[in-house]
């Protein structure tokens, strides 16, 4: 039975040590196999190049985290890659978090501490959903972007730092800035080079060789030999629209290879919402599969003279589709008018002398 065989992607990102990122909505994995993926691989690459501040947009889960390590990596830049989610901290604690903070600057602060500027010095610093930052520390940050030096808590004097910039959100900040939760100035000085990273229903070509991956990568988690999709399989994968991108495609197959057997995965396995109206249409290949299961329970139940039975089914029920019309019915059996002729008398069907229509 043919397969819709994903070919190998053109560029496999991944996340390091994501095991250690199990509870994260990350996509872990991007490859660039579909065009429109390869047009981004190339623009990302230009932007990777230079020294320009950087904006991801796309949704949750589309990899936009890859895409900055992808900049970094294709940068020359020598020093560290610093990730931040801007969202996972209180808003009491981003500012000392970015920008550090000296010894008493504040309850609790025992020591002085660098923040993620001076951690990601000579190297890139990846803000993650920077349309959650709070607007004064939105002020802040442009002030560092423009003199290139920060300022610690409790501290007059600046350090400087070179860092490069990658910020990525998936919130419209245009209409962010329009509704006063976001900085004009800020996001202008952001949107120097953009990156629109397109959700993974927009880049079909990309889902098998992603489901590949991820059955490779959980088949050597779990110890067991890689399963393989189905053909029907495949094709509800495709059709799927994927709300929640690479890591949801990733969860699916997780799950699959856990309850999938004898190495092969169904439809069944991929615990997908769907419903008759939705469900991809069975193929040729599909349907002969089917066909030959049924023959198999068939065989099992000992029928007699199933050889027969079947033959008069197939041309009986052909008959009956080509509307009773012989030529059409030899031509879509792929048989000669004469030998159908034949099972006709045979069946009782053949009422009449059999006559070839003028053309």
């Amino acid at each position: 039975m043919s397969h819709l065989r994903a070919p190998s992607p053109r560029k496999l990102l991944t996340l390091p040590n994501s095991e250690g990122l199990a509870l994260s909505i990350r996509a872990k994995a991007l490859v660039f196999q579909d065009p429109l993926s390869q047009r981004l691989l190339d623009h990302v690459e230009q932007i990777a190049a230079t020294e320009a501040t950087a904006l991801l947009i796309g949704e949750t889960g589309t990899g936009k985290e890859l895409v900055a390590r992808h900049i970094h990596a294709s940068s020359g830049r020598n020093g560290p890659f610093v990730a931040v989610n801007c969202g996972a901290f209180a808003e009491s604690l981003v500012d000392a978090e970015l920008f550090g903070h000296e010894s008493g600057a504040f309850t609790g602060a025992s020591h002085a501490r660098a923040g993620w500027f001076e951690a990601a010095n000579g190297g890139t610093l990846f803000l993650d959903e920077i349309g959650d930052m709070p607007l004064a520390l939105q002020v802040k940050l442009l002030r560092v972007l423009q003199e290139r030096q920060v300022v610690r808590l409790g501290a007059r004097q600046p350090i400087p730092v070179d860092v490069r910039l990658v910020a990525a959100t998936n919130v419209d900040l245009a209409k962010a800035v329009q509704a006063g939760r976001f900085r004009a100035d800020l996001f202008y000085r952001l949107h120097v080079a953009t990156v629109h990273l397109p959700p993974l229903r927009e880049r079909p070509g990309d889902i098998l060789p992603l489901a590949q991956h991820f059955l490779q990568t959980y088949g050597s988690k779990l110890s067991v030999p890689s399963p393989t999709l189905s053909a029907v399989a495949e094709r509800v994968l495709l059709a799927y629209d994927w709300p929640g991108n690479i890591r949801e495609l990733e969860n699916v197959i997780h799950y699959a290879v856990i309850v999938s057997q004898d190495g092969r995965i169904e439809r069944e396995d991929l615990r997908l919402p769907y419903s008759p109206h939705d469900t991809p249409n069975p193929q040729p290949e599909d349907l002969m599969e089917r066909l030959r299961e049924v023959v198999k329970l068939l065989l099992q139940e000992a029928r007699p003279n199933l050889y027969d039975a079947v033959e008069e089914l197939v041309v009986t029920t052909a008959f009956s589709h080509c509307g009773e019309n012989q030529v059409r019915t030899a031509r879509d059996l792929g048989l000669s008018r004469n030998v159908l002729r034949g099972h006709l008398k045979r069946f009782g069907l053949l009422g009449q002398p059999f006559v070839v229509p003028e053309d």
